[in-house]
């Protein structure tokens, strides 16, 4: 499938433009996309928010640096590396241009602060450390040098890139196609498999929730007084029911039997607290199928 790179292309703009126009026609020439910010220097916040947004739809991230650190953000950072970190955050591929004697380029593309110099010197640490770098001193030399690590960068890291939508129907995409409905085939077998199996199993041999028996138990009023019997209809459904919220920790056989005959006594319009002792008989509840 052809697909074409959006490279986003960042750097300080007036006194690198032409060092630009170099990068973005080899780009175009290696059918990439470049993007930046030629008609919209980054200047403000709201144009930061449009870079970012940008940024987002690239593949890859270009960065030149030459000899100025650039204009600085509210954040105290220029424009130029808030752009680099942003893409580093993101995790795209960053190829860098850094100019090997930043101090041999003319006064007017060079920082004369102190406090800017500084700070290029310690962007251009920041870049160097980890990635791709190229070093650079003619402008001249750009061309080959993005040709060169662009190619390595895609080669050895594949990204989305973009796909013209005539191309849509492509043999990748038939491939891929393919490939799910051979899983989507499989999966269907595997289903008539797990159907035939399930219509095997005589359904007569297991209880319904709604099945009904009989329920016998004992319970007393007093210590002395002599026990008295009950019974009650009920379903596994109301058995469930009482006992169910009481499993949330263990339960001992006669904890369960004083519960079930509790509640039960009480769905039967008799107030079960009055009574001194309750249990369920032994073995009346119908065993639970294997």
């Amino acid at each position: 499938m052809d697909k074409r790179y959006q490279i986003f292309v960042s750097s300080t703009y007036i006194d690198l433009k032409t060092e630009r126009q170099q990068v973005i026609q080899a780009l175009m020439e290696m059918d990439c996309i470049p993007a930046g910010m030629e008609l919209f220097p980054a200047a403000d916040e709201e144009q930061w928010e449009f870079i970012k947004k940008v940024i987002d739809d690239c593949d890859y991230y270009l960065l030149i640096i030459g000899g100025r650190y650039g204009s600085i953000s509210p954040d105290g950072i220029s424009y130029t590396e808030m752009e680099y970190d942003y893409a580093v955050k993101n995790e795209l591929k960053v190829i860098a241009l850094i100019h090997e004697e930043p101090e041999s380029l003319p006064a007017k593309n060079f920082e004369l602060e102190v406090e800017a110099q500084k700070c290029l010197s310690s962007f251009r640490d920041k870049v160097s450390k980890g990635r791709l770098v190229k070093y650079w001193s003619r402008t001249d030399q750009l061309a080959g040098l993005v040709a060169l690590s662009l190619s390595k960068t895609i080669k050895m890291y594949p990204a989305v890139g973009w796909v013209r939508a005539d191309q849509g129907n492509s043999s990748e995409l038939l491939q891929q196609l393919n490939q799910l409905r051979n899983k989507n085939e499989e999966l269907q077998k595997e289903l008539k498999k797990f159907q035939e199996l399930s219509s095997d199993i005589n359904d007569s041999n297991y209880s319904s929730g709604y099945e009904e028996f009989e329920v016998y138990g004992k319970c007393q009023i007093g210590y002395r007084d002599n026990r008295r019997k009950w019974a009650r209809k009920s379903n596994w459904n109301e058995i469930i029911s009482v006992i169910g919220p009481h499993l949330f920790q263990y339960q001992n056989e006669a904890t369960v039997s004083t519960i079930i005959s509790t509640e039960l006594l009480k769905l039967n319009n008799n107030d079960s607290d009055e009574y001194y002792s309750k249990e369920v008989d032994d073995g009346i509840l119908p065993a639970i199928p294997a």
